[in-house]
């Protein structure tokens, strides 16, 4: 991965308090896991969410994946720190740890 897009991504996670890289934009998902990833965010009341669709710049989608060392999109930050995927924010969002983590933002 490329020093600039590492340091674009870094940016990225740590100005804003909640980052979700996605495929498409929240108003149209390009795929069911960043639709589901949105969903959770709108239930939980997220107004201030930085989205960057990985769709539009291919040195993002890989950079994110090496960012994180995780393999797959959507993927969620909250001030600064990597939450996980659709699944993880789905099981965090039923046993209510995602609404605490959401919480306690900066």
């Amino acid at each position: 991965m490329s020093t600039d897009i590492q340091k674009r991504i870094h940016e990225q996670v740590n100005t804003h308090p909640v980052v979700l890289y996605m495929k498409g934009s929240p108003q149209f998902p390009q795929c069911g896991f960043s639709a589901k990833a949105v969903g959770i965010l709108d239930a939980l009341g997220v107004k201030d969410l930085f989205t960057v669709d990985v769709l539009q710049d291919a040195e993002i989608r890989q950079g994110i994946k090496d960012y994180a060392n995780w393999p797959t999109i959507p993927q969620l930050y909250i001030n600064g720190e990597f939450i996980g995927g659709s699944d993880i924010m789905t099981e965090m969002y039923q046993s209510g740890e995602l609404k605490q983590a959401l919480t306690k933002l900066a």
